[in-house]
């Protein structure tokens, strides 16, 4: 009797538990109905309230999901003082703050609040009241885009903000006062706007922070006060990544017998000046380090001149004195790889990549390997530095005989064929493949116009991977012809080169400074897609458009004069030809 009183309290204790649990239904239609709003408090545009809490009531259980950064609520709130609960078909808001007098609230459920059986969200679910008399009812949208193609087509995470001119805070330091979301075709609306003076930005936030992480996010911003007084659109944002962290040197050090300036960010531009560079004195730039070799040792410091500028045109411009000492340190093996674009045309061009700086080379091991067993004893003179400052990288170009038929070439580098500034070689044998393509299966012409007076132009022909394939620099006109191209799928864009460096830049927010605009040729059966097809034996002649500048599209106000001119003449044209209708059907009856 004992164990079946035992038997019996545990089955009765299983039932219970089952009972208190929420569970979906088994068997059944799947739930695809997002659960309907029954009641909200306050109600949706009610006027010269302050609720102390919101409560929603739905028609089936919910759950709400990272409310702190699901909801947005604008103007900005304090949200780490709100507590939000869900409990069966109720979702409660608690403040826990006072709002500002005479100001419209929006609360932008997104997608926090959802079924607890199948996740379906409610559509469009927002409140919005005011602490005055009236609703503030401006609004502000528009569209906004990426200078350069994302893997991901549609947007995603981007947000819009507003400051007030009042706000000591921007986009990097804090949530905006009013904020929005775009829609994945980039397309966003503020409501609900009180009338004044903004600063408005866009960005991708990628770690739903509501604000930007400078140094792995995109952004965008307006560089001149919006002035909302009535409703705005058109605005159009580009968003780029700039880290417009300062630039600094954080520290210097002294591996081994070398010297490292260590940087805050990665320099773009390099100038040194100092006694014995590239004779004596060595540099080579890994990531945010500068590591200077002085072989002749001298247990001395050296003076050194550096001249740095960073992706946002920071600027460091200082004297630092490096000191090399005598040091057991093991030196750093010399490390080799070879690198190029393995299709040519005319001339094979590899290059011979290092950690650090390369002097000296032994040709009798540098050679091209063909027909598999032919070679050619590579030149000095085939040879250069890419950079002559910081010589890790050397490049070889030949231009292949029209005596050799053949396709297929090897670049060979024999072990010890390299010796670096610390005397070390490279321990292991390097080859490389490349292969010389036949100008018939090559696209004869690609010929690019850039419908903009807009010079000097940078024209490029990337591949899917980015990777520049030919590259033109206009300064007179704006049609760049490619020759002899090869047949694949690319990325035709042009780059504005305003302030005539040859290369693209960013925008700086502290400067108030825009980014260089960038055009794609887009391809016309679909504006989401900037990829181009090219085939062998193909000419081919393409406009790439200006796509739609950054800002707010002024319209020009017509003076009501002019206003009632234009009226007038539309009504009078409208009479003229209503009478020439029912002349002509006159006619035919």
């Amino acid at each position: 009797m004992k164990y079946i009183i035992q038997i019996l309290s545990i089955y009765i204790f299983i039932a219970l538990f089952s009972c208190a649990q929420q569970s979906t239904p088994m068997g059944g239609p799947k739930d695809e109905e997002p659960p309907k709003l029954l009641s909200i408090t306050p109600e949706n545009e009610s006027l010269n309230t302050k609720p102390r809490e919101i409560e929603l009531i739905f028609s089936e259980y919910v759950k709400v999901e990272n409310p702190n950064k699901g909801i947005i609520i604008t103007p900005r709130i304090n949200k780490d003082e709100m507590e939000v609960t869900a409990l069966k078909n109720k979702v409660t808001i608690k403040l826990n703050q006072e709002l500002e007098d005479s100001t419209t609230y929006v609360f932008n459920f997104q997608k926090s609040i959802s079924d607890i059986t199948e996740g379906n969200v409610p559509e469009n679910l927002k409140l919005v009241f005011s602490t005055g008399p009236e609703i503030d009812s401006l609004t502000f949208s528009g569209n906004v885009a990426y200078t350069f193609p994302q893997k991901e087509k549609k947007i995603k995470d981007v947000l819009i903000g507003l400051y007030t001119m009042e706000d000591t805070t921007n986009i990097l330091t804090a949530p905006p006062y009013y904020i929005g979301a775009a829609d994945t075709a980039g397309n966003f609306k503020l409501t609900n706007i009180k009338a004044g003076d903004y600063l408005a930005y866009a960005w991708h936030d990628d770690n739903n922070s509501l604000k930007v992480e400078e140094k792995s996010e995109a952004y965008s911003f307006l560089g001149d006060t919006i002035k909302i007084d009535e409703d705005i659109s058109g605005v159009q944002f580009y968003l780029n990544k700039s880290n417009i962290s300062e630039f600094k040197i954080n520290r210097t050090t002294s591996p081994g017998s070398n010297f490292d300036v260590v940087l805050s960010k990665y320099p773009l531009e390099i100038k040194v000046e100092a006694d014995g560079l590239n004779d004596s004195l060595y540099l080579r730039r890994n990531e945010n380090t500068l590591r200077f070799y002085h072989p002749p040792m001298e247990n001395d410091s050296l003076p050194i001149t550096l001249n740095l500028v960073d992706s946002v045109g920071f600027k460091i411009d200082t004297l630092i004195y490096a000191k090399f000492e005598e040091s057991e340190r093991r030196k750093e093996a010399l490390e080799t790889s070879i690198e190029g674009q393995k299709n040519f045309i005319e001339k094979l061009r590899a290059e011979f990549k290092f950690n650090k700086p390369v002097n000296t080379i032994n040709y009798d091991s540098l050679l091209i390997k063909y027909d598999s067993a032919s070679i050619v004893p590579v030149k000095e003179e085939w040879l250069s530095y890419k950079d002559s400052l910081i010589r890790t990288r050397i490049v070889l170009e030949w231009p292949v005989p029209d005596s050799i038929s053949i396709e297929n070439f090897i670049v060979y580098a024999g072990d010890s064929t390299f010796i670096d500034i610390e005397n070390q070689f490279n321990k292991d044998k390097k080859e490389s493949s490349f292969r010389k393509l036949k100008k018939e299966t090559l696209a004869e012409e690609i010929k690019v116009t850039v419908n903009t007076d807009e010079l000097p132009l940078i024209i490029q022909i990337l591949s899917k991977k980015e990777e520049i394939i030919a590259e033109q620099y206009l300064t007179d006109n704006n049609v760049a012809i490619f020759t002899n191209i090869e047949p694949a799928t690319y990325l035709i864009r042009a780059i504005v080169d305003t302030n005539l460096n040859r290369r693209w830049d960013t925008h700086n927010m502290l400067e108030n400074r825009q980014a260089e605009r960038v055009y794609y040729l887009e391809n016309p059966n679909d504006n989401n897609n900037k990829e181009t097809t090219v085939r062998g034996g193909w000419t081919l002649e393409v406009v790439i458009q200006p796509t739609k500048p950054l800002g707010i599209i002024q319209i020009p106000k017509l003076p009501e004069e002019e206003k009632e001119y234009l009226k007038t003449e539309i009504d009078a044209h409208i009479r003229e030809l209503l009478e020439e209708i029912m002349t002509e059907n006159s006619v035919d009856n």
